[in-house]
């Protein structure tokens, strides 16, 4: 107990040299595409494949969520290039367009130009990311990367030569993985790992903070936590797996039965998938529990009527209950209402994607190899 006091203490005294990014909740590629009446094509043409980046194939996967919709400004090079990423805890490589990438999907998004940049110095390796519906290929070069006001020099990342198509849709420009390097393409050292060994942040932590509604506020702050995010205690869970932050997940209870997981299962914090996503029957369970039907496309649409009285959806993670109401589970559109719980495959792996995050602020702890969760404010 004495040592999680020191470490709160801590936490508190050095809230004031907090790193803070701020994200932005901008346009989904879904929102894009549904109002130019596209997304009906584009959804038939790429099916969503969730599962897709953790399939370990020994190349970093992405998969196409269309439904990202927070992102942060970053830059690169000297002086600076400026470029929207996903923070993405469920990969570990950064990522950009580059000028050399003629694919569609890098023509209405920033590129990144080495010979503007006085501190870029080539790496010459080959970089491949493989997504669930094609993959970005490019080179892997160096240089300044600044993020949150924290200037890492000689961060090696990926410069995109092609691209996904349906990257052509996402408004974020790449992504900058905040997973754990064993999983890094190239066993590249991630952008975090480099604040760490730097001394640039105050403790070997980040925070994701989710807004529920606006489209300010939500950031990721690095080096601790700021407690205005949260209300009551932190619960602190040990991960199984420091690949991913993934940790034990022992049911998911509706009303006391339980519903999916049943004899625990694993489950990865992801703050790069926009839902929580589980095995196709346990979801289709919960699906059915909650008065949701599902179409051809595994989607549960439920009567936008029907919010106030559907139940909640419980998570025990490592023993500690975590309670998702319908509030925040079924997301609202001009187009209807439809659960946040996506389905793929017979795994017992789950996400705990952004629907989960919004709900808990979430703390990364890469030293004590533990995920932090508290009531959300």
């Amino acid at each position: 107990m004495m040592k999680w006091l020191v470490v709160l203490s801590a936490l508190v005294a050095f809230s004031e040299c907090l790193h803070r990014m701020p994200l932005i909740k901008g346009k989904s590629a879904r929102e894009y595409l549904e109002e130019r009446g596209m997304w009906e094509q584009v959804r038939q043409q790429f099916p969503y494949r969730p599962m897709a980046k953790f399939v370990q194939t020994g190349t970093q996967s992405m998969t196409n969520d269309a439904d990202l919709s927070y992102y942060g400004v970053i830059s690169i090079g000297t002086p600076p290039q400026s470029f929207s990423v996903i923070f993405d805890t469920g990969s570990s490589n950064l990522w950009v367009p580059s000028t050399w990438c003629s694919s569609p999907a890098c023509q209405n998004h920033q590129k990144y130009n080495p010979y503007q940049s006085s501190t870029f110095v080539w790496n010459g390796k080959a970089l491949s990311i493989y997504y669930g519906t094609g993959s970005m290929t490019g080179s892997l070069a160096s240089d300044t990367v600044e993020v949150g006001g924290i200037s890492v020099t000689k961060q090696v990342f990926g410069a995109s030569r092609t691209e996904a198509q349906f990257m052509t849709y996402m408004k974020a420009d790449g992504i900058l993985g905040l997973a754990f390097q064993s999983l890094a393409s190239d066993n590249v050292v991630p952008v975090f790992y480099n604040m760490v060994s730097e001394g640039l942040v105050p403790l070997p932590m980040f925070s994701v903070y989710l807004s529920r509604n606006s489209d300010q506020g939500s950031e990721v702050v690095f080096g601790g936590v700021d407690p205005s995010h949260y209300t009551g205690q932190i619960t602190w869970i040990p991960l199984t797996s420091a690949t991913y932050w993934q940790i034990k997940m022992d049911s998911v209870t509706i009303n006391g039965q339980t519903v999916a997981c049943s004899g625990g299962c694993q489950a990865i914090i992801d703050t790069g998938t926009s839902l929580i996503v589980g095995p196709t029957t346990d979801i289709n369970n919960m699906n059915s529990r909650v008065g949701a039907s599902t179409n051809q496309y595994g989607e549960a649409t439920v009567n936008c009527q029907n919010i106030q009285t559907m139940p909640d959806v419980t998570f025990t993670l490592n023993g500690h209950a975590f309670t998702v109401p319908a509030s925040a589970y079924v997301s609202q559109s001009s187009y209807g209402c439809r659960t946040g719980f996506g389905q793929e495959g017979t795994q017992q792996l789950w996400i705990l994607g952004d629907v989960f995050i919004r709900e808990y602020y979430a703390v990364f702890d890469t030293q004590n190899q533990m995920v932090g969760l508290a009531q959300s404010v």
